[in-house]
Formats: structure tokens, sequence, C-alpha cells
């Protein structure tokens, strides 16, 4: 490897002593090294100019990203620089050929020993750069769950929101200072948790108690705010499998209604992204707060009407059209934007829809379906089957091109 750029170097809070021999030798050896006020003063003296973050620190490490230094520049990172660290961000912007990263133990890795926790079978989420609730989509029966806080008020708000949300019975502890003298850990219930003073660099490890939570497509029509705009929940299911959801892919969902598509595919990984497109701006507000309660409102965007801000959105690996496909621009629009070998799926409800989709597939193809659910219902002291309207379905992959 060549000399890099950036010489990114983890430090715990066991500060310089906690370094490897090799960690030490390559911070005495720099001329520049950025960190924060903290890390900074976990530092040996050095011979290299220390240069605090200034707020907001985002800035501040694009301004140093994109200068031009003589010599590498180093930069410290607590913990693993890349895991949820500056390291990652540093890679992807400048490349990892430019790069050196030198690892310290992670505060999982750390939190994991404490507890006897088996960390390849312990679900990790931030809450550093992300929503709080954006832990809910981890959560479930007998779950082990290490979330690592944004400051000191993060483990009462925790333990607030899993309460709410059925779980108050999980245990929480909460581990202050990880690898320093001052380290301590403080347990207790989510639902009594009392908001124990704690220090603002700690994690909190959560044993989950509650209902069970499936990750699969097809959740109760009732977990969703609507006004009745809603795709049901068998179509819902079959609708989703039809996306076929996979890790990183941006899906877009045209004529939102309550959101429930893009909400159930984000739901099937944490690297999936959506954006809802939605006229009614009630609406809008109502997709946000049900992304919120199911724990995605961090990879999930909400536009207004389409095909208007299709320009303000990046192209999409799959595209949900559940409303307005008889609109000028709509589908038309969609099939444009969507990229090379993407899934484009759509649902009509109305012969004009339908004729839509019927003419869309004589121009590209796909195929056709259509579903009748019928439902058990009450008549008089009787039950019999009340039919829904019937949903006709096109499915079409975009072809890849040929170079």
């Amino acid at each position: 490897m060549t000399d890099p750029r950036f010489v990114v170097v983890g430090i715990g809070a066991d500060g310089w002593d906690g370094l490897t021999v090799a960690a030490q030798r390559e911070l005495q050896s720099a001329h520049v090294i950025y960190g924060s006020a903290r890390q900074i003063d976990l530092l040996a003296p050095v011979q290299a100019e220390l240069r605090p973050w200034t707020s907001p620190m985002s800035r501040h490490l694009r301004d140093v990203l994109a200068g031009a230094e003589p010599k590498p520049v180093h930069i410290l990172a607590s913990g693993d620089p890349m895991f949820h660290g500056v390291g990652a961000s540093i890679v992807k912007q400048v490349g990892a050929q430019h790069v050196r990263i030198i690892p310290a133990v992670s505060s999982a890795s750390l939190a994991a020993a404490r507890l006897g926790w088996d960390l390849s079978t312990t679900s990790i989420r931030s809450i550093v750069d992300r929503p709080l609730d954006s832990i809910l989509s981890a959560v479930t029966d007998n779950v082990r769950l290490l979330i690592l806080s944004r400051d000191e008020t993060s483990p009462a708000h925790i333990a607030e929101l899993l309460t709410t949300h059925g779980f108050g019975w999980s245990q929480v502890t909460v581990l202050e200072q990880l690898g320093s003298d001052r380290e301590r850990h403080v347990t207790g219930i989510a639902r009594t948790w009392g908001a124990p003073v704690v220090d603002r660099l700690n994690l909190v490890a959560v044993h989950c108690v509650g209902p069970a939570v499936s990750s699969q497509a097809g959740l109760p029509d009732t977990d969703f705010s609507n006004d009745g705009q809603l795709t049901k929940q068998a179509v819902r299911a079959l609708t989703v499998t039809a996306l076929r959801p996979a890790p990183r892919q941006l899906m877009w969902d045209v004529g939102a209604g309550a959101g429930s598509i893009a909400i159930e595919w984000l739901r099937t990984d944490p690297s999936c992204t959506a954006i809802a497109f939605e006229s009614d701006p009630v609406r809008r507000e109502r997709i946000a707060r049900n992304a919120a309660d199911m724990g995605v409102s961090g990879n999930l965007t909400v536009l207004g009407r389409a095909p208007d801000d299709f320009q303000h959105a990046p192209d999409p690996d799959t595209i949900f059209i559940g409303g307005g496909v008889t609109a000028p621009g709509i589908i038309d629009g969609c099939w444009e934007a969507l990229l090379d070998g993407g899934r484009m799926v759509a649902n009509a409800v109305t012969i004009e829809s339908e004729a839509v989709l019927l003419k869309q597939r004589s121009l590209v193809g796909g195929t056709l379906r259509r579903f009748h659910i019928d439902h058990a219902e009450a008549l008089g002291t009787m039950t019999t089957w009340r039919p829904t309207l019937p949903v006709t379905q096109w499915i079409a992959d975009k072809p890849r091109s040929i170079e």
C-alpha cells in the first residue's frame, strides 16, 4: 500500500495505555492529529499539532478531507473506526486506497464481553445519527440488542419507547465509559427505569421481553393509521413479495396513501430505502407517523405529487404504483426513471386503471394477475363470505442495456 492521505486510529475510553504499540508509534510520528476534545485529552504527549473538531464536525471533516496536506493526516476515532465510526465515512468519501485504518476494540465487543453475550447473534443499532424509532425494527421477544447511544438522555428515551410498544418488561443495562477506570453498569426494567443519572458516553443493552414481531410483509391493517387509502393486508403481502425486496435497494411508492407498501418494504432489511410520493399533505404527515411507529422513518423520504416530484428523487431499483396510475405522465415517468434491471409493480382496481396496465403490458411486456379475496363476515346469526374489490396486478422487469 502506498502512503495514505489519511490514517484513522481507533482509541477507546482506556486512552493511550489501551492502544497497541503500533498505534502509539503511528501517533507519535504524526504531524497533525484531528479528534474530539475528549479523544485528544486521552493522548500521551506527542509531537503532532492537535486540532479538535469544530462544530458541526461533519462540515469540518469535509474540509479536512478536501484539503491538501504534504504528509498523512491522522484522525482519532472511537473504538473501531469502521464500526458506525468516522473511518467508514472517510473511506466512502476518499476511497479505501487513500486511508489506513488502525482499529481498537469496538464498544459492542466490550459490551458483549461484559454481558457474556454472543456478538454474532446480537442485533446492533445506533441512534447516534439515526432516529430513536429505528431500534423498533430490531425489537422482538427474546432478542438481545445493543444500542449505541447519542448522549446521557438516550437510555431513558429507549426505556420509554420500549414500554410504549409493549416491551416494558425488557431488561435494560447501561454500560458507561467501557474500558476506562470509570466504567459502570446500571441495570433495570424498561417500564420502571426511572431515569438514573448516566454518563454521556454509554451503550444500552436490551434483552427484549414482549410480543414476537415478524419482519415479513402482511402486518394487520389496524397497524397503519389511514383514511381508507390503504393496500389491504393480503394484497399488501402479495405485492411486497412481487416487489422482491433486497438489501440496499431503493423503492419508489407512487400514490403512497398510508405508506404501507413502502413501510413493509423497509422492514424487510435495515439497508433498504424508500421514497413515498403523495400529493395530499395530510396523508404525507400520516405516512411519516406510520413510518416512525414501525421504526423505519430514518430510511423513508416523503415527497409530494407525482410525477412532478420525480425530479427530486434518485432513480430507483424498484417502483410500486398504488394510486394515480391513470394520471398523465405517471406510468411513463416511472418506467423512464426505473434503473435497468429494475422491477415495476402496479395495482389497479378500476376498469380505467386496468386498461392502462393492459396497454403498458402490450408495450413493454410483463405479467398480469388478478386477486379475488373474500373475508368471512357475520350475516345475521350466520357467517358468509364478503368479497373485496378484485385487484389487477402488473409486474414487469426493465431490460438491462447491452453496451
